[in-house]
């Protein structure tokens, strides 16, 4: 395999303590920003970029039954502030996300990394964090299956062994209605969504390359919960 030029080659973001983004959260005003939008650039969203794409290369062939996407999208920094009480306009970390291949938005399919690094925490997930109501039905349906039921929840019995910890966009009070509450998989009938979070990212690592061994080796495990998801939702 021919190896990309270093440039092309994820070597760490700006620090460990991600002092730009500290900065703009003291900062949040246009003329700041551009004056050190290339410190954001070249320290995070690039970093990003080639960390994402490093990571799709090295996992993708543990995902034997699904297609990842060509290229991994890095989330703009500006914030949606149309619906918001908090008016601040840029987002104090950078964020990215390698998905299964879509036909549509990105929210209808799984993610195999969801990646964060930013002023106040740093976090790596994977999964489907809220599904449509046709999705949640499918998922509801597959929860009920004997076969696909027990599948998911080993899935994740294993990986929450491995330090990975379930949780979704929502998660309801009681089962729905209709469904049985003393069901053996109540827990995951309560979920509109499904993901896990990776054990904590050491600090340390992000300015490194070694970040990316990390990355992958805490990825590939996920590969078998992605797989599910992407079947029985779809």
């Amino acid at each position: 395999m021919v190896r990309a030029p270093l440039s092309d080659r994820f070597q760490g973001f700006a620090d460990a303590e991600a002092r730009f983004f500290k900065a703009l959260a003291k900062n949040q005003n246009r003329a700041w920003f551009q004056a050190h939008k290339a410190d954001y650039e070249q320290g995070w969203a690039q970093p990003m970029k080639l960390l994402l794409a490093e990571v799709r290369e090295r996992v993708d062939s543990q995902f034997p039954h699904v297609d990842l996407a060509d290229e991994a999208k890095v989330f703009r920094i500006f914030r949606d502030v149309r619906f918001s009480k908090d008016k601040t306009p840029y987002k104090t970390h950078v964020a990215g996300i390698l998905h299964v291949k879509r036909t549509g938005k990105i929210t209808e399919v799984p993610a195999v990394l969801y990646a964060q690094f930013g002023a106040t925490e740093s976090f790596l997930a994977a999964g489907h964090y809220m599904m449509d109501g046709e999705q949640l039905a499918r998922y509801r349906a597959a929860i009920l299956d004997e076969k696909q039921g027990k599948e998911i929840a080993a899935i994740l019995k294993k990986l929450e062994r491995a330090g990975y910890e379930p949780g979704s966009a929502e998660v309801l009070k009681k089962v729905p209605r209709g469904f049985d509450p003393e069901h053996p998989r109540a827990e995951l009938l309560k979920r509109k969504g499904l993901v896990v979070s990776f054990p904590e990212v050491p600090k340390k690592l992000l300015p490194s390359r070694a970040l990316l061994d990390w990355v992958v080796k805490a990825t590939k495990p996920v590969a078998p919960l992605v797989e599910w998801l992407t079947f029985a939702t779809a």
